[in-house]
């Protein structure tokens, strides 16, 4: 009888094991994301000519970027980025992605509309954002501060940094750290042009959509 007692309790302890170990393990190898600044307000017009301000992304996770249409450099490497990141998040309502035109005399809504179309832009919860080229300088380089200015001598006239930004459902701005010479160090914002960097995104924004 003990036999079968310590069978049925070894049984027991074995199966407990299966359930937890690996949510203990997922649990230690997840990276902690820290917390920035809150997004400030922000009221611009998408590509279907609707008013899109930050309330309209409460409750989302969402990703931030800097871009104009007619950059003949890192925006295109960028999308592909970012295409790459709907695909993973696509059908979730709780997810979103941002793209805010820096040259809002040329990117139209009607000009947006037609980049998306073109571009495999189907994410229903992709907004190409246009308003005020002062708001949105203004929004880029001191309520995110990711640079982006305008430069004769640049090609394709403009300079950006080429960063995205993660915002969590409550609106502030979160990223990992990463251990850089023995120290951590917060990340802040995720390279668009590095394909690890965007790995390590995708997995911040799914840790960020079960918060």
């Amino acid at each position: 009888m003990k036999n079968k007692s310590y069978i049925g309790i070894s049984f027991i302890i074995l199966i407990v094991g299966i359930w937890a170990i690996p949510k203990i393990v997922n649990k230690i190898s997840a990276p902690t994301l820290m917390k920035f600044e809150k997004v400030p307000d922000f009221s611009f017009t998408n590509q279907d000519g609707k008013v899109i301000t930050n309330q309209d992304f409460k409750g989302k996770v969402y990703v931030v970027e800097f871009f104009f249409t007619s950059c003949p450099t890192i925006c295109p490497k960028m999308h592909k980025s970012m295409l790459k990141i709907q695909d993973t998040f696509f059908g979730n309502p709780n997810f979103a992605i941002v793209s805010i035109t820096i040259d809002p005399r040329r990117d139209t809504p009607e000009a947006l509309h037609r980049y998306a179309k073109e571009h495999q832009v189907t994410l229903k919860n992709w907004h190409f954002l246009t308003g005020d080229k002062e708001a949105i300088y203004k929004l880029a380089n001191k309520g995110f501060t990711l640079y982006a200015g305008e430069n004769e001598e640049a090609e394709g006239g403009f300079e950006h940094s080429g960063l995205f930004a993660l915002i969590d459902k409550e609106g502030y701005i979160r990223s990992r750290t990463i251990n850089s010479g023995g120290n951590e160090n917060p990340l802040k914002f995720y390279d668009g042009l590095n394909a690890k960097q965007i790995q390590m995104l995708k997995e911040d924004i799914a840790i960020l959509l079960k918060e």
